[in-house]
């Protein structure tokens, strides 16, 4: 992919996390924060249960996009403020919504706004992507 238009969605993508999912990527990234896998820790700090790793969150949406490109050297830079947390229930886990929409086109450079959301709910503020277009 190769021409961006302002307003052009270029990817979007659901993913449904589970308990395995977090217990993958925490040996992946060596982040084994027992919030990310124990219910009792995550009660007894407040939190409403077992949360997503939230580079694991941003690793998705950048991969999304890095899919639709085909070519994952093509991302010159990333960058995302975490919001609200995504909370994976042992049954049911939790499905994430990932839309990469162009918003910006330079000479050289085009930014895309992702949309993450949990539960209808937004889970990254001012997540975007500067992609080189050649």
């Amino acid at each position: 992919m190769s021409d961006f238009t302002v307003g052009q969605i270029i990817a979007e993508r659901s993913v449904h996390l589970t308990r395995e999912s977090l217990v993958r990527y925490a040996g992946a990234s060596n982040d084994f924060n027992p919030i990310h896998y124990n219910d009792d820790v995550a009660a007894a700090v407040g939190l409403p249960g077992v949360l997503a790793h939230g580079m694991l969150t941003m690793g998705i949406a950048v991969g999304i996009v890095s899919d639709a490109l085909g070519d994952p050297a093509r991302i010159a830079e990333c960058g995302v403020r975490f919001t609200r947390p995504v909370v994976v229930d042992t049954e049911t886990g939790a499905d994430i919504h990932v839309s990469a929409k162009v918003g910006a086109v330079d000479d050289d450079i085009a930014r895309v706004d992702l949309t993450v959301t949990f539960a209808d709910t937004s889970v990254l503020g001012k997540a975007q992507v500067r992609v080189r277009l050649s």
